[in-house]
């Protein structure tokens, strides 16, 4: 026994405590994970294209916050021949296993003599008081060498950790001073709900505290952190500077990051190039030809919801009618069945085309969608109505200005938080009718439905003259 101590001592490691077991897959094998997660995959898909189990994706995700470590980062430099690799370490130990001789293996490697006889003496399992050469152990203590740790700055720096978890949890209070408790909120480790009640805090974003602190503190130059720091100390577990709870009071409640690619490949899978708005006639765009639609849905509570359609030229309404199908809220939906909540693609479909059937065809051109999944059934739509159907860019509803200042007008008569099935069709026909008679100053003071019967009377005089 005292043979093999003095054999693990002299491996040139200082005496430590265990770090653990040595992980099964190192910085190779995860750097085809994030490259995917760069890409806009999720992390079970990720997993897959990295061969491991969806489990391992998600937990790598969880730990790194979302965001993927710097040296496996896409803009980090690739490893270069320098160091060892793991396949080189693999060689390593089956010509150990062989019995090999040190300059044996330095040929078959193309390394110095001098390389491989430190790499056995330096990261060689000791536990068992030899020095076996394992190519997993290698790798990792590899790996641990080479990390250069640095303590966070809020970790160091107790004022500055107090100001930062002041701005973001300190409660609110009244002018007077008393402070006011709000809803109480069990941390669940996710995102909260929309609906659901949030924590009230003070709930500055980490960019406000970093640039609050030049004013604050103009002359302690110990007081400065960028923000990304303050998201990194939320996000990423082990950084030990601020509780993970603290991501609750963020706008976004978000308790992982989203990577950006990620958001930017949200689009729906039927919409396909040729429909996007890009590719729609310029001549839509100046309103100088009538019969070019533009629809949304506004939402309220039970997921109820009311479907818009307004004429670009005219800015006439109408409202569809789309109340909850039998079940709803009580049953749960079938797979691949219809949308209980009564705005599935289909519904929505078919309350489009009942409204459009009473237009002449001279006003049924084409229909502007945000990318809604209730729009999957476009291309049935187009061929029962005739509209050509073109969609928004993701989160960019300005490309569709018209139908949302006419939704904005309609909250003044569905308001936000309100259960929108309650309302009958006549009421829905009443409310329109309601925009379609106020004055618009765009229409020189005239009504939409004054406009759009002009277009009507127009439409129907053309049809005349073509037929005789």
């Amino acid at each position: 026994m005292k043979a093999k101590k003095r054999k693990s001592n002299r491996s040139l490691r200082a005496n430590l405590r265990s770090p653990g077991r040595p992980p099964v897959l190192h910085r190779a094998e995860r750097w085809p994970f994030w490259e995917a997660i760069a890409q806009g995959y999720s992390s079970e898909d990720a997993a897959a294209i990295a061969g491991v189990s969806q489990p391992v994706g998600s937990r790598w995700f969880r730990e790194c916050g979302g965001m993927p470590p710097s040296h496996l980062a896409p803009s980090a430099p690739e490893p270069t021949g320098r160091y060892l690799s793991f396949s080189e370490r693999e060689q390593i130990a089956l010509a150990r296993a062989r019995g090999d001789g040190v300059r044996a293996i330095a040929r078959l490697l193309g390394r110095s003599a001098s390389t491989i006889s430190r790499e056995l003496r330096r990261n060689a399992a000791t536990r068992g008081g030899g020095f076996d050469y394992r190519a997993h152990t290698a790798q990792w203590h590899a790996d641990r060498a080479a990390k250069r740790p640095k303590p966070a700055k809020l970790v160091t720096n107790p004022a500055l950790r107090l100001y930062v978890q002041d701005r973001l949890a300190g409660s609110i209070a009244t002018p007077g001073g008393k402070t006011l408790a709000g809803p109480q909120v069990q941390w669940k480790g996710r995102r909260h709900g929309r609906r659901q009640s949030r924590r009230w805090s003070r709930a500055w974003s980490p960019e406000q505290i970093a640039n609050r602190l030049l004013i604050d503190f103009p002359e302690d130059t110990s007081m400065r952190i960028s923000h990304e720091a303050i998201y990194q100390a939320l996000y990423v577990q082990g950084r030990g500077a601020l509780r993970r709870e603290l991501t609750a009071c963020l706008r976004t409640g978000r308790a992982l990051r989203v990577p950006r690619e990620r958001a930017r490949n949200r689009g729906k899978s039927f919409v396909t190039p040729e429909v996007l708005i890009s590719e729609r006639p310029a001549c839509i765009e100046d309103r100088a030809v009538p019969g070019h639609w533009e629809g949304d849905l506004i939402l309220g509570l039970a997921s109820s919801a009311i479907g818009t359609l307004v004429e670009r030229t005219t800015r006439y309404a109408m409202l569809l009618h789309l109340p909850p199908q039998p079940g709803h809220g009580h049953q749960p939906r079938e797979k691949h069945g219809p949308a209980l909540a009564g705005h599935g693609g289909e519904a929505v479909r078919d309350a489009i085309t009942q409204a459009m059937s009473s237009l002449p065809e001279q006003l049924r051109r084409s229909l502007t969608w945000d990318q809604g999944a209730e729009m999957s059934q476009h291309v049935r739509l187009s061929i029962d109505t005739g509209l050509e159907v073109y969609f928004c860019d993701p989160q960019s509803p300005w490309q569709r200005g018209t139908n949302e200042n006419t939704n904005g007008l309609l909250r003044q008569y569905f308001p936000k938080g309100t259960d929108l099935s309650a309302h009958r069709p006549s009421d829905l026909q009443a409310v329109a009718l309601a925009l379609n008679t106020r004055p618009r100053k765009t229409l020189g003071w005239r009504t939409p439905a004054e406009a759009f019967n002009e277009l009507l009377r127009s439409a129907q005089r053309n049809s005349v003259a073509t037929t005789s």
